[in-house]
């Protein structure tokens, strides 16, 4: 049996380690390709599942409506007592956070019910929206104290709460959670609410500061 020689001819090529292994085709990377789409397809429509835009539409369609109705009549009433509401600091601060409260609270909703939309854009919209909210809340209240000692602190501290709830409950949503949407639901009811209370408040503060005997010279 003859001997096999270990030797290569001058000129041939060594073999390197990679060159036993079979070669990726074409196809295969295009088999690769195709799986790593799949995938994020997949996770994307999973993600997609948690925001049912048919199951929220009636709700934010009735916060918004009634948000900018209650804007108007606000804007209204404020309009006929301007010059009584300009002066003080209290009313004067207080319109601009009950004006400016209820016009977000449309924004919210008009925000949600655009189309083509998954939970992190809706939570992050209603992330920002609320935080800017909050910041002109907080903002208003702070001067209006300086200036006056007609505001309680038990007011800024219950609208600085719910703020806070709403703010926590769309980043909840943001991350995957929909009992975030829920919390920030709720935490738009009752800002919408707590508005409520506050333009109520802004028109008997008039009311009695026109009807209260000025002092005699």
């Amino acid at each position: 049996m003859p001997a096999i020689s270990n030797h290569r001819p001058f000129g041939t090529p060594a073999l390197g380690v990679g060159d036993c292994a079979p070669r990726a085709t074409l196809d295969d990377y295009r088999g690769v390709v195709k799986n790593i789409l799949a995938n994020c397809y997949d996770w994307v429509m999973i993600a997609a599942d948690i925001f049912r835009p048919g199951q929220w539409t009636d709700f934010f369609i009735l916060v918004g409506t009634g948000a900018v109705t209650l804007t108007g009549l606000v804007f209204v009433a404020m309009s006929l007592n301007l010059k009584t509401i300009a002066v003080d600091a209290t009313h004067r601060y207080r319109a601009i956070n009950t004006l400016t409260g209820l016009a977000l609270v449309f924004m919210r909703c008009a925000l949600v019910l655009m189309g083509a939309q998954n939970h992190w854009s809706i939570g992050a919209e209603l992330f920002v929206v609320s935080g800017i909210s909050a910041a002109i809340f907080a903002k208003g209240y702070a001067r209006a104290t300086r200036a006056s000692s007609g505001l309680r602190l038990s007011r800024i501290v219950g609208g600085s709460l719910v703020h806070l709830a709403e703010m926590i409950g769309a980043a909840l949503f943001f991350a995957g959670y929909i009992a975030g949407l829920y919390i920030a639901a709720a935490a738009i009811v009752t800002n919408t609410c707590y508005m409520i209370t506050a333009a109520w408040l802004l028109v008997i503060g008039v009311f009695d500061q026109k009807t209260s005997p000025r002092p005699s010279n």
